[in-house]
């Protein structure tokens, strides 16, 4: 296990248009002794046979991003993880910025810039990362990693349907307060660009303020999907 530096955790849901660019682009990482494990929830676009010859090890699961994410963290041969969605991309020297920032806090996360048509996509990522800052909440489009020895203590990520980054956040605040990277991570601004900016930053706020009201998390994804954000 201490002879890989990094293992970078992807989880996918038919991601054929994505995923093979994606993966090519974390060969760099693999030729640096990094792992990359791909947790497919049961893709019916092709997905798989893109992923199988770009990545170290390849897993079904059942659907469910949180469900994948632990699946793929049981499976990992580092002591440092890193939960990376299928259509975000990692700064050069990640593998370097992560192992410094865990000799450092037992999490953290990156900054990300946000990419799209969208003129007011760079605002929409300032503010993300200011917030995350202020609050010490991160994301799942900021690449958070951990020492997976922490992330074992706590039970991993929630396996709700929504918002398990918020509660693993959450939890892993009580701990210790995230290493905010200010390297940038680099993710797709699809479903600003899809729904309209102002629609889905009403909607993250409306599903977020519910969420910490005590909302059911089942009703809250049953609201996403309604909105056309996911499947």
């Amino acid at each position: 296990m201490a002879d890989t530096p990094l293992t970078i955790i992807v989880p996918c849901l038919d991601e054929a248009a994505t995923i093979g660019p994606a993966l090519q682009d974390l060969q760099r990482f693999r030729n640096q002794g990094a792992e990359v494990i791909v947790v497919d929830g049961g893709s019916s676009d092709g997905t798989p046979e893109l992923c199988q010859a770009l990545c170290d090890q390849f897993l079904f699961t059942e659907r469910g991003r949180a469900l994948q994410m632990n699946a793929g963290a049981a499976r990992a041969s580092s002591e440092n993880l890193l939960f990376l969605h299928a259509d975000t991309s990692l700064p050069d020297g990640a593998v370097e910025f992560v192992a410094d920032a865990l000799e450092e806090r037992c999490w953290g996360r990156f900054d990300t810039d946000i990419v799209g048509r969208s003129r007011l996509l760079p605002v929409v990522a300032a503010a993300m990362n200011l917030r995350s800052r202020l609050t010490g909440i991160a994301t799942g489009d900021q690449a958070i990693f951990v020492r997976r020895r922490v992330f074992e203590a706590i039970g991993s990520f929630p396996e709700q349907p929504l918002m398990e980054d918020i509660e693993f956040s959450t939890r892993m605040r009580r701990i210790q307060r995230p290493c905010c990277l200010r390297q940038k991570v680099r993710t797709s601004g699809r479903r600003w660009d899809d729904h309209g900016s102002f629609r889905t930053i009403l909607l993250m706020w409306r599903l977020r303020i519910a969420y910490a009201l005590g909302a059911d998390t089942t009703r809250l994804r049953a609201l996403y999907v309604s909105s056309g954000r996911i499947r």
